[in-house]
């Protein structure tokens, strides 16, 4: 059973998806105008993961995610650079692929665009001033939200507390501080769409509504973002559509917590703003994603260069366990499988769907996983071990390191195949040179190994090999 922390009710629920066995899922995915950062990889890989997790629940899982792809920041970009917008968020989109995909993030189901469903925003925004939810000023539309009795339910804050924190924007017209825009009159020189109320363009927020409206319908079961979203973003969100279907938006509300670098908050001024595409050329992309996954998602997270570093300690830990458990298949004869050791393996699959059902733990998943590890180490050093169970093991771990995306530690043996090869055969050589005490040629294979990151160990079982 899967506990969740609902952001509207401030407490963990059992997860009740709307259709059993069907999860509807929306994520609010990134403005295109740049590279992805660290900021942005947070709720990436903490909500891919999170689907992988239903998934291997047995959910059958319908995952959108939009891009933003008509946003001031864009069009300021194209001001800048005397591109097109269209040409700059395709190319952005076509990075974050390359980025996310880096991360072991899978594609969405859907990846809708602001610019491919105006149509439905428009629709969207004409059937709020029907219903006098909204009105219009001058080719602009707000969202009238007096007019929403529950508006601040979400953030938890008052009414009189928004509006003392509200302020109105040079040239805005709307009646009230925290009314906000469904639709922008267009500025010269800006793309624009022709609409009931004039040439303009979506607000922000309404572009979200009208995305899950489409593609999962009028109450979904799971809505998640950053923090930062919680207010004004998915505020507005549940307003609008609300206000127009008088039914719940979504029934589980998930935000991710910040990241800050070193202790401050990330931000161009100070340049300590990381993209992805920068880190991932001095780590592998898996660091990174272990490091996101080895906090709890609602945590914020210290990023810096020392957090990193045990990041990729942690992982070379798992992959030098996963190279010892093949060479030890590869050079065992079948044993049984050891039935006593079957209760054992159902017990650490207990523990680690436990972790992940409190309100998708990953950090205490890892550390149950870590367990584990130490406890094939131990298995590892017995003299005569059950191929079998090894392979058990081996399955075990590629199922956990799935549902994290991690699962390319498991694939070292098919990256590396023809550079094993050759290690074998250097390994085998220098086995020879000392039963023939030639010494100096087995140092000296030693020596070359280590120059290509490759360290030997002698045990009684044979050497065994790991990369640096």
């Amino acid at each position: 059973m899967i506990q969740l922390y609902n952001t509207l009710t401030r407490k963990k629920e059992e997860f009740k998806p709307i259709t059993p066995g069907i999860v509807k899922m929306y994520v609010c995915g990134p403005t295109v105008y740049n590279y992805i950062h660290i900021g942005n990889a947070r709720p990436i890989v903490v909500y891919d993961t999170v689907r992988r997790y239903l998934e291997y629940k047995g959910y059958e899982v319908t995952y959108v995610q939009n891009f933003t792809d008509v946003d001031d920041r864009i069009i300021n970009k194209a001001k800048e650079t005397g591109k097109p917008a269209k040409e700059i968020s395709e190319k952005f989109i076509q990075e974050y692929f390359h980025d996310a995909g880096s991360l072991g993030v899978r594609k969405a189901d859907i990846h809708p665009k602001v610019t491919e469903t105006m149509d439905d925003i428009i629709d969207f925004v004409n059937k709020l001033v029907d219903k006098e939810m909204a009105y219009t000023v001058e080719g602009d539309v707000y969202f009238n939200t007096e007019k929403f009795k529950d508006y601040g339910k979400l953030s938890k804050q008052s009414i009189d507390d928004l509006q003392a924190g509200a302020r109105v924007e040079i040239g805005e017209k709307k009646k009230n501080p925290l009314d906000f825009a469904l639709w922008k009159a267009a500025k010269p020189e800006e793309v624009f769409w022709i609409s009931p109320w004039g040439d303009g363009r979506p607000g922000w927020h309404i572009e979200c509504s009208a995305m899950v409206n489409k593609y999962l319908g009028e109450t979904i079961d799971i809505h998640a973002g950053g923090a930062d979203l919680i207010f004004p973003h998915h505020e507005n969100e549940i307003a609008q559509s609300e206000g127009l279907n008088e039914k719940p938006f979504a029934n589980y509300w998930m935000h991710n917590g910040y990241i800050t670098i070193d202790n401050e908050k990330m931000s161009k001024s100070l340049g300590n703003t990381f993209t992805v595409r920068d880190l991932i050329e001095k780590y592998d992309p898996e660091v990174l994603r272990f490091l996101i996954l080895s906090v709890h998602y609602r945590h914020p997270i210290n990023f810096s260069e020392e957090l990193l570093q045990q990041s990729k300690r942690s992982l070379e830990r798992m992959e030098t366990t996963v190279t010892n458990v093949f060479y030890r298949i590869g050079n065992t004869g079948r044993m049984g499988k050891e039935e006593k050791m079957l209760p054992f393996i159902e017990d650490w699959k207990q523990r680690f769907e436990q972790e992940m059902d409190d309100d998708f733990n990953t950090a205490n998943a890892i550390t149950v996983i870590f367990d584990f590890i130490k406890q094939i180490n131990i298995y590892l050093q017995k003299e005569k071990v059950s191929k079998d169970l090894l392979m058990t093991m081996v399955d075990m771990l590629k199922t956990w390191l799935s549902i994290l995306g991690l699962e390319n530690i498991l694939k070292m043996k098919e990256k590396h195949e023809d550079d094993d090869a050759v290690i074998e055969v250097l390994i085998a050589e220098r086995n020879m040179a000392k039963k023939n005490k030639d010494w100096a040629r087995a140092d000296e294979i030693r020596e070359q190994l280590n120059r290509q990151n490759i360290l030997l160990e002698d045990t009684p079982q044979g050497v065994r090999w790991r990369r640096k």
